[in-house]
């Protein structure tokens, strides 16, 4: 799944007149980019969530034939759903008997999405996040078996804890990449939750019963291209990331 609903607020103005997804880095639309990088990966059906300009992504997808694979769309036209929220509205799409990877439209990166696809299955873990010691002012907290322990603003030095045990265990804060493998388990779980809710939240919230777990690949080089200078960044280095 494709997270490509959001509104693009850190990119403005380029976002009042183009969706994020369509923002060109080195001559191709970001949305495209990560098309072809997850057909490299042997994805061969994608379910991608709109929202703002959807008419511009849906026609996109359109004039390129879907670039060749089965792309679903999950349409928050009438309201943006956050990630969590997201991810449920598109269960139709998703359920089954395997794990299902989201990735973050503005994500830029050399991660290898077939390889945390099999260290997920291979541990079976109940969700497998990107993270690395990326700079960031909101982290996740993992302990020394790299499971999901907390969330810290270290602007604010605020904590949530998934437990009480979890505040005296030895933590790494990592950043969250935007990419995550999810076991398709998680759809038993939405039954009591709202339209509209974050994925990290819900993680927090099961990470004591659920094995939720951290992915920290060697030598990670990642752009969040949300905003106008890593924008500009991911304009420079995008091939070195290929």
């Amino acid at each position: 799944m494709i997270f490509a609903a959001g509104m693009g607020t850190r990119l403005k103005p380029i976002t009042d007149s183009l969706p994020k997804a369509l923002v060109p880095v080195a001559g191709q639309p970001i949305l495209e980019h990560l098309i072809k990088k997850l057909k490299r990966a042997g994805f061969t059906q994608i379910v991608i969530n709109v929202h703002h300009f959807a008419d511009m992504i849906i026609d996109f997808l359109n004039r390129n034939n879907n670039f060749g694979i089965d792309i679903y769309i999950s349409d928050e036209r009438d309201c943006l759903l956050d990630t969590g929220g997201g991810i449920k509205h598109a269960a139709k799409f998703l359920q089954g008997n395997e794990p299902f990877l989201v990735h973050n439209v503005d994500i830029v990166s050399n991660a290898d999405l077939n390889d945390i696809y099999e260290k997920h299955c291979a541990e079976n873990a109940f969700a497998t996040l990107l993270a690395s010691e990326r700079k960031t002012t909101r982290c996740l907290l993992f302990n020394t078996d790299n499971k999901l322990c907390g969330w810290q603003n270290k602007l604010t030095n605020e904590l949530k804890w998934c437990n009480l045990q979890s505040a005296y265990s030895n933590c790494t804060a990592y950043a969250f990449g935007g990419i995550h493998v999810i076991s398709s388990e998680i759809f038993n779980c939405f039954d009591n939750y709202p339209e509209i809710f974050s994925i990290i939240d819900f993680y927090l919230s099961h990470a004591q019963k659920k094995d939720i777990r951290a992915y920290v690949p060697q030598q990670l080089r990642l752009i969040d291209i949300g905003k106008q200078e890593t924008l500009l960044q991911a304009e420079n280095e995008y091939f070195d990331l290929l």
